[in-house]
């Protein structure tokens, strides 16, 4: 059995909130970075405001992209995060995987992408 391909992940350097919106089919502004809809409402993925109550979250967003019908390709990135105890909230899309987790356990799950062969690389000061 191969090893799964290491990525490599840029930290977002906005906060992220999620926000669910029962019976909501599309949100009220245009502000959003990501909407899922189920048909118990709609969540809505935004950058977070500077003040504010919730969980904030810190993005990973990997560099290597992957087509739809890769496998494990998700699993090799969140595995090393639940092996931590880390709560994950992933965004997939055609080219590629915005992870996020709460932002004040960044340092801890940047620690154990590392620990499991992931590059993490700060953003720009």
């Amino acid at each position: 059995m191969t090893s799964p391909p290491s990525h490599r992940f840029h930290l977002v350097r906005s906060p992220f909130s999620v926000d669910f919106v029962p019976e909501a089919t599309f949100p009220d502004d245009d502000e959003w970075i990501a909407l899922v809809r189920v048909p118990e409402g709609l969540t809505v993925i935004r950058e977070a405001p500077p003040f504010g109550d919730g969980t904030r979250w810190a993005g990973l967003l990997a560099d290597r992209s992957h087509t739809p019908d890769a496998t494990a390709a998700l699993a090799a990135l969140t595995g090393a995060l639940a092996a931590a105890g880390l709560p994950v909230l992933a965004v997939t899309t055609h080219h590629g995987d915005l992870v996020l987790v709460p932002e004040r356990r960044v340092t801890e799950a940047a620690a154990a992408l590392k620990e499991a062969g992931h590059e993490v690389v700060e953003p720009p000061a």
